[in-house]
């Protein structure tokens, strides 16, 4: 195989006739030869390159990458033309034929983006795009090398990464989804590159898919979530994590990097090919991974154990190796990587338990407020139903906590009742889980610091659900300081009615001959009006972790005693019985943190059962 790198300048030195001269370069050549083998990668520090308007149609060139094991392939190509500003202003991109037995066969491939790309033994760029046709028509765009060098090489601090952007914007809401916001661009090809290249009008280039390589996930969760990734330029193949080797740092361009986003019991990661080493830092892809900007993934050594060709999307197969350093950089021209240390992830450990018995699954997770929510989705999802203590049919309790740094942990406790529609009943659980985890991570006051996450789903046999068909008091007078017994009438499912007892109190400040409305409800009802008022009024993370434990859970039945009094709640206070004159005024200049509630609540009881509730009914009692 030819060598990767442009040879050293010093190593093409030409002796004459005369002996000194001839002496020189032998001498020249053995310090050379030293150098290299000692040195390993630093001869990847300063690549040659070619710049963008060196580049003409017609030269020949050359590209590197992996096709199956460790060994790097070497395949001839050939310039067609320059793109200009395909990308965006600026950013164009060089179309290119390429050559050979192995991509005439397989096309594009699935996992070759990042490719290295040398021209006159100088490196042009990486391999990036492909043509979105059901082709193997071995056309491809390469990003300049310029262009991925240019990426910030420092840093983004963790706290600033990933924040919850918009904190100060308006119309904010705390229940809104974490899902990512990029998908694949299309960047349609010009009509005259169209004839030019033999390709049907309207053809149009894009990122060269990814390999989303999957271990322990199970097709029924690919299914599930293939939606929320296909859209993104994701080709979904098996695959699995390769036993760590003392060389995995030792990469060179055409290798290949992975990028971890869960690893344990579960393995998920995304491959691309290395298109350059300068110091520690790492070029790769030639395309975003999701156009996140700045990133704390860690970036393992991708093994490749063969290339699958399909009409369709030919695609390699990789198993991720042992983790060398942090991926930092997600932006259009590249991703970027620093070889070291890796960041922290979420640990988290799910227990379920069913009469088949119990199973513990333990992963890590990445940190990303945009992606760790979908993560948590498919982990929770996968290690639930893709279970062998799991079956359809039972009603799941889900408990547990969410340990964020500096903070109070959010406390989990819910039932969900299984359907007759064809999605799994384990899909409900892990869309709360997902909703959770949104909420946490969209938070617009500071960057969540997770530290566990420790979660238990408990089996319990038939559809425990029970509805509230009615609801009255033992009188319908009472004075105050007096105890009234509320029974409520619930009908279980496929079940005989049967009647729940609740005492409650009349406050002994309650007005005589006023009347009262007793509202006995499921806990969706009273966690409705809290949820809707929060994005203004709340004003820090613990706040939000506040009225996440406050939630109200659905195996209660709850009872509330109402006054016919409005209650202004303005900012974070609660204004009951104010007067009438001021509330005219107000309700005319409200501002959005703020809002009018029709009644002010006396008191709120519960009522603990095994099984979830859902209804409502109203009692209406007279103070004496």
């Amino acid at each position: 195989m030819g060598s990767l790198y442009p040879q050293p300048r010093f190593l093409r030195f030409v002796s004459s006739t005369w002996p000194l001269a001839r002496f020189a370069g032998r001498l020249l050549l053995a310090v050379a030869a030293v150098l290299l083998a000692t040195t390993g990668l630093r001869a990847a520090d300063a690549p040659a390159i070619i710049p963008l308007d060196q580049i003409k149609p017609g030269m020949q060139g050359v590209a590197y990458t992996i096709f199956a094991g460790d060994q790097i392939e070497k395949f001839d190509l050939e310039v067609i033309g320059i793109l200009p500003n395909l990308l965006g202003p600026r950013q164009s991109v060089i179309l290119v034929q390429l050559k050979g037995p192995h991509v005439e066969h397989t096309g594009v491939v699935a996992g070759m983006s990042g490719s290295p790309v040398y021209i006159d033994g100088k490196l042009a760029g990486a391999l990036s795009l492909k043509f979105g046709q059901f082709t193997k028509e071995p056309l491809a765009g390469v990003t300049p090398i310029e262009d991925m060098l240019s990426l910030p090489a420092e840093e983004e601090p963790l706290s600033a990464a990933n924040s919850a952007a918009g904190a100060e914007s308006e119309g904010w809401s705390e229940a809104s989804a974490g899902t990512l916001a990029l998908a694949v661009p299309h960047y349609p090809l010009p009509n005259e590159w169209a004839r030019t290249t033999g390709i049907s009008s309207g053809a149009f280039l894009q990122p060269i898919a990814s390999p989303l390589v999957f271990s322990g996930f199970l097709p029924a969760t690919l299914r599930q979530f293939a939606p929320d990734w296909e859209a993104y330029g994701m080709v979904a193949t098996p695959g699995g994590s390769a036993e760590p080797q003392p060389d995995d740092a030792k990469i060179s361009p055409g290798d290949m990097v992975s990028m971890d986003l869960v690893q344990g019991d579960l393995s998920m990661n995304v491959a691309c090919t290395v298109t350059a080493i300068t110091d520690d830092r790492v070029y790769a892809c030639g395309h975003p991974f999701l156009g996140l900007g700045g990133v704390h993934i860690p970036m393992a050594r991708g093994r490749v154990v063969t290339t699958l060709s399909s009409d369709m999307d030919s695609t390699k197969i990789v198993n991720s190796g042992g983790v060398i350093g942090t991926l930092t950089q997600d932006r259009l021209t590249a991703v970027m990587g620093r070889l070291g240390a890796p960041p922290p992830m979420i640990p988290v450990t799910l227990t379920v338990v069913t009469p088949a018995g119990e199973k513990q699954i333990n992963v890590q997770m990445i940190s990303d407020r945009k992606l760790t929510p979908l993560l948590a989705g498919m982990v929770f999802f996968n290690s639930l139903t893709q279970n062998t203590t799991y079956g359809e049919g039972t009603t799941l309790r889900l408990s547990g906590s969410i340990d964020i740094k500096g903070h109070a942990p959010v406390t989990l406790e819910n039932m969900y009742t299984p359907t007759d529609q064809l999605t799994p009943d384990g899909s409900m659980v892990a869309a709360g889980v997902q909703g959770l985890f949104n909420r946490i991570f969209s938070n617009p006051y500071e960057t969540p610091t997770i530290e566990r996450v420790t979660l238990r789903v408990d089996s319990l046999p038939e559809r425990r659900l029970a509805r509230i068909d009615n609801a009255w008091a033992e009188t319908s007078e009472a004075a105050p300081g007096d105890s009234v017994t509320i029974k409520v009438m619930l009908r279980p499912y496929r079940g005989a009615p049967v009647i729940r007892e609740i005492p409650i109190t009349i406050p002994l400040q309650a007005t005589r001959g006023s009347t009262l409305r007793v509202q006995v409800s499921d806990s969706e009802t009273l966690n409705r009006v809290p949820n809707q008022l929060a994005q203004g009024r709340l004003a820090s993370l613990e706040q939000l972790i506040n009225l996440l434990n406050r939630t109200r859970r659905n195996d209660r039945v709850y009872v509330e005693l109402l006054k016919p009094v409005p209650t202004l709640i303005l900012e974070d206070k609660e204004l009951p019985g104010a007067p009438l004159s001021q509330l005219n005024v107000l309700n005319q200049t409200l501002p959005p943190d703020s809002a009018l509630l029709r009644e002010t609540a006396l008191g709120e009881w519960s009522l603990p059962l095994d099984e979830a509730v859902a209804g409502t009914a109203s009692v209406i009692i007279k103070v004496q």
